[in-house]
């Protein structure tokens, strides 16, 4: 990833790339700088801008030859009509994923106080990103330098200490989502959570097929028991001395999801082992939390499980009994995500946090009702909207949906408790209300994050793939906890 620093001026000497913004504006670009640049520049990079075709249109990378400013190249970005956080976030993220073979880049775009700092450092480091598990890829930029009047600022040095935390938990579950499910299956998953959990402080637990079986987890059992590859339980516990509050997180970690004997068609499949994003997200802002050394106590809980057809696989039609005591009838595999929450909210709820917030890849509907960009925030109204808050204040887009209670009708069967499968109209809002039966009347909300999770198409500061959509959010919401 890349390292970023931060300076009060424009090195003398080892001048490789410069980053400069441009505004969009109707007949020609604005140079959108630093004030740390000197103001002789201004004419120069005006002309290279020209001169490349530049149009300050938010997302635009150009590169110019910079030999007239003492720099090997130039490196424009557009930021749009309108600059704000989000957009220097996305701006600084679209070049370092567009550059290759930078060693140093002197990021002279506007960061006057510590809030555009954190920004910056943000999208330069989520841009970077690469999933080289498999095949070493070019490196984007190694080093980038922010320069800016605020660099000695104990804020501003708060800001970047922070944005490194923060994307280091972001691509961290970039990277267990691109993974795919010959090496991520629930017992590699489990150690992997051991081994970062360990790494950072924290207790975790691990429940196995067993301990499953003996707990009454037949959410997780139901959904594994057609795998080779048994459920995991996963619980990773931060607990800060002193802490008043406590939150929970929850995570769905389908870590391939054939649809079960209710199977997907093929191509539905090919991007399957992004069904554990959830878990990933919650494993991964745990981390971040108590390396943040935030004062609340958080729990996060994977439930993890791989979803496969086999002659042990769960039927439609069998009845499954969730941890707590509920039956659910089981009529269709592929709603398997929120079988397994189902067990591991009720866990959740038996520790009696002060809220829980849910994340998972649960629905096609989501993505029919919000596109692939913007996740759904459902829930208690006081935690949702919180929620809502915290995304907006993070850069990610959650939009708030209701719960309507008549939805709830669908799910009703005259020989359990509950079935798994309800109406298709309001598909993405009745898994919602599916869920809240196992949170217990508590504060709760629950994110869908089905389109947002995964991109087949590179944007700002995403690179296609795994997007470590919700960590962001999470740890926003932490943040904001009050005692």
């Amino acid at each position: 990833m890349t390292e970023i620093s931060l300076a009060s001026s424009l090195p003398t000497s080892s001048r490789e790339a410069l980053l400069i913004g441009l505004l969009s504006e109707e007949d020609t670009p604005v140079i959108f700088a630093s004030d740390e640049l000197p103001r002789k520049a201004g004419a120069t990079l005006a002309s290279l801008a020209g001169a490349v075709g530049a149009t300050g249109s938010a997302g635009e990378v150009l590169r110019a030859p910079g030999t007239e400013l003492g720099y090997e190249v130039v490196v424009f970005v557009g930021l749009g009509k309108t600059p704000t956080l989000e957009g220097l976030r996305r701006a600084a993220g679209a070049a370092t994923r567009a550059l290759k073979g930078i060693e140093t880049l002197h990021v002279a775009l506007p960061a006057a106080h510590a809030e555009a700092v954190g920004a910056l450092a943000e999208g330069l480091a989520l841009g970077s990103y690469r999933f080289e598990r498999y095949k070493a890829q070019k490196p984007a930029v190694a080093s980038a330098v922010v320069v800016t009047a605020a660099a000695r600022s104990a804020e501003a040095q708060a800001a970047l200490e922070r944005a490194a935390v923060l994307t280091e938990a972001v691509n961290a579950a970039r990277e267990l989502v691109n993974t795919p499910a010959n090496d991520l299956y629930p017992e590699t998953f489990a150690d992997h959570a051991r081994t970062v959990g360990k790494a950072a402080g924290l207790t975790v637990t691990v429940l196995d097929e067993k301990q499953l079986a003996a707990g009454g987890y037949g959410g997780l059992l139901g959904v594994g028991c057609g795998s080779p590859r048994p459920p995991r339980l996963v619980k990773v516990e931060y607990r800060p001395r002193g802490a008043k509050r406590h939150i929970a997180l929850v995570g769905k970690g389908i870590t391939f999801d054939t649809g079960g004997l209710s199977l997907k068609p093929p191509l539905a499949m090919e991007t399957m082992k992004t069904d554990m994003a959830g878990a990933a997200a919650v494993l991964h802002t745990a981390v971040a939390a108590a390396q943040l050394k935030l004062p609340v106590r958080v729990t996060a809980w994977l439930a993890l499980a791989e979803n496969m057809p086999s002659g042990t696989a769960t039927r439609p039609s069998d009845i499954i009994t969730i941890r707590g005591g509920k039956t659910i009838e089981v009529l269709n595999t592929d709603a398997e995500g929120r079988l397994v929450l189902a067990d591991a909210l009720v866990a959740a709820g038996e520790e009696d946090p002060d809220a829980i917030i849910d994340i998972a890849t649960l629905t096609g509907a989501q993505i029919i009702a919000l596109g692939n960009r913007v996740g759904a925030v459902m829930g208690e109204d006081g935690t949702r909207s919180d929620v809502v808050a915290a995304a907006e204040s993070s850069g990610e887009e959650f939009w708030p949906m209701p719960l309507p209670e008549q939805l709830l009708d669908s799910f009703k069967t005259p020989i359990a408790d509950l079935k798994n499968k309800g109406s298709r109209e309001g598909g993405m809002l009745g898994a919602g209300l599916f869920l809240q039966q196992f949170a217990a009347d508590r504060a709760w909300a629950h994110l869908d994050i089905a389109g947002p999770s995964w991109t087949d198409k590179a944007w700002g500061y995403t690179p296609a793939g795994g997007t470590g959509v919700g960590v962001r959010t999470m740890l926003a919401y932490l943040e904001n906890v009050e005692d």
